[in-house]
């Protein structure tokens, strides 16, 4: 499978991410009016943990009834620009790995909360692109920035460990 992360594939990825990268951007300008209240959702998706085969794992909804509805004014504001934030990353290529994790992570999420809709295709395409790591933003801002911050980092860490040890 290595021939998934050949650079030759790279275009391939860079669409995907690219496309990926637009589907939370527009999830997310669509709720940054201030408008956007997460309550309501918070609430079905605490209705649906009851009966015999409930949407929604009792251990998810007490998590949601103990701090998600509490704080939903915080989740109001994370979860819009979080969205666009994760969008914009991925469309530039910039904190790909991150912006990667944090979308899985929200539609993991979203999943937990009972909602299917596209969530599954887009985590999926998410775990696909963090399995193809430096590849899938190979056309992207990243590939200009790494380098330059993992020599930042090695200059760092060799000045740290220059010190003489104090006696």
């Amino acid at each position: 499978m290595r021939w998934l992360k050949e650079t030759n594939f790279a275009v391939v990825w860079t669409i995907l991410r690219v496309w990926l990268g637009f589907e939370w951007l527009r999830a997310g300008l669509n709720k940054i009016d201030g408008t956007f209240d997460a309550t309501g959702f918070l609430k079905g998706a605490v209705a649906k943990a009851t009966g015999d085969h409930p949407a929604v794992q009792s251990w998810y909804a007490a998590f949601l009834e103990g701090f998600a509805i509490p704080n939903v004014g915080l989740f109001n504001i994370l979860i819009p620009w979080g969205e666009v934030l994760v969008g914009v990353g991925l469309i530039v290529g910039f904190a790909t790995i991150p912006a990667l994790l944090a979308g899985a992570f929200m539609n993991l999420n979203f999943l937990l909360a009972g909602t299917t809709s596209t969530n599954p295709i887009l985590y999926t395409v998410a775990v696909i692109l963090l399995f193809l790591g430096a590849t899938s933003y190979y056309y992207g801002v990243d590939r200009y920035i790494t380098p330059s911050l993992r020599g930042f980092l090695k200059k760092k860490e060799g000045q740290k460990n220059n010190h003489a040890p104090v006696q």
